[in-house]
């Protein structure tokens, strides 16, 4: 039986996050584990300070399938049953996992970004679930409301350079300041376990955690039946080389399982 209530089904397709209490609960030690095995060997990790500034922030993906704690939630029944009753989606195929790790002390915020022009997929189903396995007050997944339905994306930026991810000029708007301009910031207190669910268009971020305490966060990315394989302008994130893919087909079932159909 899904966690999700009709309810919070109206508030992710009205508003773009949501929060799912407890929805990752039974995985909470899973994970943690797996994060200290993925953090003792990273993947893809990039450089996420600037010298100079404080703290530790741990960024890597991509290790569903060499982590077997990972794995073992990401294909969790009641996992893939969520995710199709917000995105309305009887298919629920894997993207890619990420963990985000702010030790103490680290004030660098997480910019205000959207996630859906940094990858290779398009689609009006898509979700993902960023789910802390620490208590977070301050630091918690920061979403505004709607932004999901904005008729433009916004700009992708490099986080370090604070360039555009993509060359030349392309039909973005700018990133705006959520605070100054007024807009509805949804943010939670959230338990270890529990999980915000939001689209891939919708505009988010978090504040540095300035607190004394971890902030360990896993998040898990998934598509629904209309997700398609797009071309862009550039490298992708995660950049997935070699995949073979054409715009317009689905996601290879061999890269990017299928979790419910």
């Amino acid at each position: 039986m899904s966690d999700v209530t009709d309810q919070m089904v109206e508030d992710f397709a009205r508003d773009g996050a949501v929060l799912i209490p407890g929805l990752f609960a039974p995985f909470v030690e899973e994970l943690r584990a797996g994060v200290e095995k993925n953090m003792a060997a990273p993947t893809q990790q990039m450089p996420t300070l600037k010298p100079g500034e404080k703290g530790r922030f741990f960024d890597d993906y991509c290790n569903w399938d060499k982590i077997d704690e990972f794995r073992r939630a990401i294909f969790a029944p009641e996992v893939a049953e969520a995710a199709s009753r917000l995105m309305q989606s009887p298919r629920v195929q894997l993207f890619h996992d990420h963990v985000l790790v702010k030790e103490p002390g680290t004030s660098k915020p997480t910019p205000w970004h959207t996630d859906g022009p940094y990858y290779f997929v398009e689609g009006r189903q898509t979700v993902s679930f960023w789910v802390p396995l620490d208590p977070v007050r301050e630091a918690s997944l920061r979403c505004v409301a709607g932004s999901h339905l904005w008729e433009k994306d916004v700009l992708p930026t490099r986080w370090m350079a604070e360039t555009n991810f993509y060359p030349g000029d392309h039909d973005y708007i700018p990133v705006p300041d959520p605070e100054a301009e007024g807009m509805r910031i949804l943010e939670w207190p959230m338990e270890p376990g529990d999980a915000v669910a939001f689209h891939y268009r919708t505009l988010h971020g978090t504040r540095g955690n300035t607190t004394e305490n971890r902030r360990r966060a896993f998040s898990l990315r998934l598509v629904g039946d209309d997700a398609r394989y797009v071309e862009r302008p550039g490298p992708t994130s995660p950049p997935f080389p070699g995949h073979g893919m054409t715009a317009g087909e689905r996601l290879r079932e061999d890269w990017f399982p299928t979790l419910l159909s």
